[in-house]
Parts: structure tokens; C-alpha cells; sequence
């Protein structure tokens, strides 16, 4: 009996991960080997182990490529989980679209699994500037599961800021534009099947986050010509596979609201809490989720930046 108890509640206790799994990630199949693993909307939480972005699966004759390893080495392992389920191979490539810490700290854990790390150097030199403070502030959320996390920015990364790379077959694009949600932001473009793998230069269905880190002048620029690649399906940062037309909406609107409405601000010299009491409200956005939280934040760094610019 005492058997049949543990075997009942091992297969609970897998049970109730595999709903967890489920709940933290959903898959978008977008056909022709190619995966969406689409992440919450909300925070980085204990519960989705910081996985509250969006990844890329592509299968290949020779190995999976993942795009971007999450969180730690924790959630690395939760991607590794469903890209075996997808694919049935192992991760042989992980390409990295930027340094916000839920899009590379995952790295270390699949380069001692003997995947290779791809990554423009732009996008390294930032991971490895930001990768230590990422780690502690990640702690005070995700607790136990950052341990053994270690920064891993790639160790040869391509230089450049267009690079064409053939993975097992596949061919696709590493591009640059311009900074964005972080210095050394950089998209995936599967050319063939018209694809945009947009990293966080693209959020839908909720409110972008302009950060000290960011750049919305630029971040604006880099999206024109992100779109510009006229991609039938974009897997965003954030939010549900969309087209270009709400991905305009969402996040190309809004960034160019919040740049136009702060430069001219700025240019009369309003001062910054003049310029958040009045472009606070923003109907066209803010049915978008956490507008509430972040809109005054980013019209406030806007407005700083150009403000310092001028």
C-alpha cells in the first residue's frame, strides 16, 4: 500500500508540473517546423519562472534552434522540456534577440548541453554589462531557481549587424537596426517563410515598457524597419502572433505618440511633469494590459532623454 501511495503521488506531483508547464507557455504552431512558444503577459513571477516573454522553435534535419533561453537555467529546462515535445531533438543552436534577462540567461545551462550560442556582438557586450545586476534583482522573485545561473553571453559573437546564418539546413537573418528595448536589440527573419521573429522591438495585446535601458527615438526608428521586411506573421516580444497591422497599432503608434508628443514638449520646455500630466491620457492604448503601471513611467524617461538630447 505504502508503495501505491508514493507511485500516486509522484504521478501527482508530474501531473500538477505539467499544468504549470502548460499554463506558462502556449504553442503556436506556424507551420513548416517552425514554433511559437508564447509567454504571459504579466510579470516575472515564481510561478512562470521569469518566462513572461515570447521564443522561437525551428526543426531541423540536425538539431533544433531555439530562439532565446530564458530566464535561468530553471526556465531553460522548461524550454528544453517543449522543444523536445515539438521536435523530438535536442537544442543544437540557441540564437539570442537581446539582453533583457529572460532572453539569454538561460544560455550557460544549454551551452553545457552542447548547444552553440549565437548572438550579434552588440547584443553580448550588452548581456555581459547587465548580466551580474539581472541575476541578483531576479532573485528576489525567483528565489531558489536562479541558483547556478551564471551570465553566458556567446562566446564568439558575429560581428556586424547583419548576419545570414544556415543552421542544419535552414536559412535565416540576424538582423540590427537601431537600439531599442535594450542597446543590441536584434530580430530573427525567416526569410522563405516570411516570418518575424521581433524580439521585444514588437509588443501586442499589452503596453511596451520603455526602460532606463531604452531608447524610443531610436526604438521607433528600428521598428519602421523591422516591418519594413513586410512579414506575413510576426512572433512578437509580448503577446499573440499577430500581422503587421496590429503590431503597428500597438506598439508602432505608441512609440510614435509618446516620441512626438514629448519632442514637442520638450522643444517648448514644458518640463517633464508637465509633459506626464498632459500626455497621460491615451485612449488609443489604454485598453492595452499594464498601461496603468508603465505609461506615466515611459513618457517620463521619454521625455528625460530628449530632454538631455536637445
Amino acid at each position: 500500500m505504502k508503495k501505491i501511495l508514493l507511485a500516486l503521488t509522484g504521478a501527482l506531483m508530474l501531473f500538477a508540473q505539467t499544468l504549470r508547464a502548460e499554463a506558462v507557455l502556449t504553442v503556436d504552431a506556424l507551420g513548416n517546423g517552425v514554433f511559437a512558444l508564447i509567454g504571459q503577459t504579466g510579470g516575472r513571477l515564481y510561478e512562470n519562472h521569469g518566462l513572461n516573454a515570447n521564443y522561437g522553435v525551428i526543426d531541423t534535419p540536425q538539431g533544433s534552434i531555439l530562439i532565446d533561453s530564458g530566464a535561468s537555467s530553471v526556465a531553460a529546462k522548461v524550454l528544453e522540456t517543449e522543444v523536445r515535445e515539438l521536435t523530438g531533438k535536442a537544442v543544437k543552436w540557441v540564437i539570442n534577440t537581446g539582453s533583457q534577462d529572460h532572453r539569454w540567461l538561460g544560455n550557460a545551462y544549454f551551452g553545457a548541453q552542447g548547444a552553440q550560442i549565437i548572438a550579434l556582438q552588440r547584443t553580448a557586450t550588452t548581456q555581459a554589462r547587465l548580466g551580474k545586476g539581472q541575476i541578483e534583482a531576479l532573485a528576489r522573485d525567483l528565489k531558489e531557481q536562479m541558483d547556478g545561473t551564471v551570465p553566458a553571453p556567446a562566446a564568439q559573437p558575429l560581428a556586424g549587424d547583419t548576419q545570414t546564418l544556415t543552421l542544419g539546413g535552414r536559412t535565416l537573418e540576424l538582423r540590427y537596426f537601431d537600439h531599442a528595448h535594450f542597446a543590441g536589440d536584434a530580430v530573427v527573419w525567416l526569410p522563405q517563410e516570411k516570418i518575424l521573429f521581433s524580439g521585444d522591438h514588437i509588443y501586442v495585446d499589452r503596453l511596451l515598457g520603455i526602460l532606463p535601458e531604452s531608447n524610443a527615438e531610436t526604438w521607433l526608428k528600428a521598428f519602421r524597419q523591422a516591418i519594413a521586411l513586410q512579414p506575413q506573421r510576426i512572433v512578437p516580444g509580448h503577446g499573440r502572433v499577430c500581422d503587421v497591422a496590429q503590431a503597428q497599432r500597438e506598439t508602432g503608434d505608441y512609440l510614435a505618440f509618446v516620441v512626438n508628443d514629448s519632442r514637442k514638449l520638450a522643444e517648448e520646455m514644458a518640463g517633464v511633469d508637465a509633459a506626464v500630466a498632459a500626455l497621460q491620457d491615451a485612449p488609443a492604448f489604454a485598453g492595452l494590459k499594464n498601461f496603468a503601471d508603465l505609461h506615466r513611467g515611459n513618457v517620463n524617461r521619454t521625455y528625460l532623454r530628449i530632454e538631455a538630447g536637445q
